[in-house]
């Protein structure tokens, strides 16, 4: 991504605020809210489901009063929502903010969706429920890393990227060579489509001391099974028909108390899992991050962290 003038270029102004779990993104967002004139639009695969809120640290009802967020809270947790999708909801709210005289903010941690977002998407095949539920069958009978280890074979690129327990991707990518019959990567490779026409200011919160990320990891969690997430989880199980496979209950926190719930896993052993997953889902982001997102970067832990960044934004806008 590369940082342009805003004063400079034809092209409307957009600003990407990215960073791993609990790296203060929200808090950061709403300080340049308060001082600019933009409009906040939700980067986060998990706060897209109504009724996931304390599992998601989705902003509380005063703040998105006062400082409303784009795509929260847009579809029910049966359902499932795609980088696609995301793409087309982002773009339509983007044009909708920038009609306003106002610049969008996206802010969050889901790094593909901001990928999708500035480089296109690939034209891939949709969903198959058949061929899931067989990829389903056999990583019940063999577990993710052999479904994995499959993958390596037929599509070595996106293995290699790829978790060897990151069932959601691995079975994706199984099931686009089954259905289509070519590597994920290769039709990757072949072609997406075009960046949107913004100017974009791409900004990252990353942590100096990764020992002090986790401590903040770990803080949250805690108050997450404070607030209750637990009772959050067995209310989504009454209201709606889940299954462990489902994309909202394979969200951190949730996939863990799901598990406990269900006798999968010793209740004396939630905090601890939650906490490993959260810490495993910042990793990733970081790696994104570095290599393929590059964003102008910040340290999240810095005592500056908000004038430097508000620097950045004043400086972009002009």
């Amino acid at each position: 991504m590369s940082v342009t003038s805003a004063r400079s270029a034809p092209l409307p102004p957009a600003i990407l605020l990215m960073g791993p779990t609990a790296s203060g993104k929200t808090a950061v967002a709403i300080e340049l809210a308060r001082r600019f004139p933009v409009e906040l639009v939700s980067v986060d695969s998990a706060q897209v489901f109504r009724d996931l809120d304390i599992g998601t640290a989705k902003p509380d009802a005063a703040t998105l009063a006062e400082f409303p967020h784009h795509l929260i809270d847009l579809i029910d947790p049966p359902d499932a929502y795609s980088a696609a999708r995301f793409r087309a909801d982002a773009l339509a709210a983007m044009a909708a903010i920038t009609t306003r005289g106002k610049v969008p903010l996206l802010v969050g941690g889901t790094m593909l969706y901001f990928k999708a977002l500035v480089e296109g998407l690939v034209d891939l095949p949709p969903a198959d429920p058949p061929t899931r539920a067989e990829i389903d069958r056999q990583a019940a009978a063999r577990g993710w890393p052999a479904l994995h280890a499959e993958l390596a074979k037929i599509d070595p690129v996106t293995a290699a990227r790829l978790p060897n327990t990151d069932s959601q991707r691995i079975q994706r990518a199984l099931e686009v060579f089954q259905v289509s019959g070519r590597p994920l990567s290769a039709l990757i490779a072949a072609g997406a489509r075009p960046a949107p026409a913004y100017a974009f200011l791409s900004l990252g919160l990353l942590p100096s001391e990764r020992r002090v990320l986790h401590q903040r990891i770990a803080e949250r969690f805690d108050a997450m099974l404070a607030a209750g997430l637990e009772v959050e989880v067995e209310m989504l199980r009454r209201k709606y028909a889940l299954r462990a496979e489902m994309p909202s209950m394979r969200c951190v926190g949730y996939r863990q108390v799901w598990e406990v719930q269900q006798g999968l896993a010793p209740r004396h052993e939630l905090r601890d899992l939650g906490i490993y997953a959260t810490r495993q889902l910042a990793k990733r982001q970081i790696t994104w991050l570095g290599n393929s997102l590059r964003p102008q970067t910040f340290d999240c832990l810095a005592a500056d962290l908000l004038p430097k960044v508000v620097t950045a934004v004043r400086s972009f806008l002009g």
